[in-house]
């Protein structure tokens, strides 16, 4: 309770200098009501750039109105009502943009980003697993898997008869299965 009684003490002591004509008496006024009407203007609009330009607007207007303050009420009373105003007319000369409510994104689940992580890290791992594979397995893989065609459209690009193309995707499966595990054990996901 005596912070608030020598808050108020202090509004009135530089509120009394300005009057007097010391302009420099203001810059207390702003330091000390400036964080909290930042954060009420942040409540009108949502936005803490326009938060700040809003506050400095009603500062300009509480410096400009100063000598209309009468003392009848406290002065961070008078600063909070005037600031409101400002804040109220801000928004009805310059709206929020709504969005509707179909437009809207969907709130980003953390668990399902570090899946999508997981994910990626996968298959990536499994696409340099193919890769580091010897080239007659690595093409029927590619084709098959990666460029999605099934086996006579695979064996025709590779100019190779489907039987062929059959054991290359066999083999080739065998070898992943083989390094596959290791492979993801080093992964991010794999270390624990």
């Amino acid at each position: 309770m005596s912070a608030e009684l020598s808050r108020a003490a202090a509004d009135r002591a530089d509120v009394a200098r300005v009057q007097g004509g010391d302009v420099e008496a203001f810059a207390a006024i702003v330091r000390r009501w400036q964080t909290p009407l930042i954060n009420l203007a942040y409540r009108f609009c949502g936005d803490r750039g326009r938060a700040e330009e809003m506050a400095q607007e009603a500062f300009l207007r509480a410096y400009r109105g100063l000598n209309a303050f009468r003392g009848d009420a406290a002065f961070s009373t008078w600063l909070f009502a005037l600031a409101t105003n400002v804040y109220r007319n801000e928004l009805r000369r310059i709206p929020q943009r709504m969005v509707v409510l179909e437009e809207a994104s969907e709130p980003i689940d953390p668990a399902s980003m570090v899946e999508a992580y997981e994910l990626r890290d996968r298959d990536l791992t499994v696409r340099r697993a193919v890769q580091a594979l010897p080239a007659k397995y690595r093409d029927a893989m590619l084709l098959f898997y990666f460029h999605e065609m099934d086996v006579p459209a695979a064996a025709q690009s590779l100019g190779l008869p489907e039987g062929t193309v059959k054991a290359r995707l066999y083999r080739g499966r065998e070898l992943l299965r083989a390094k596959l595990p290791r492979l993801l054990a080093l992964t991010p996901e794999g270390v624990m």
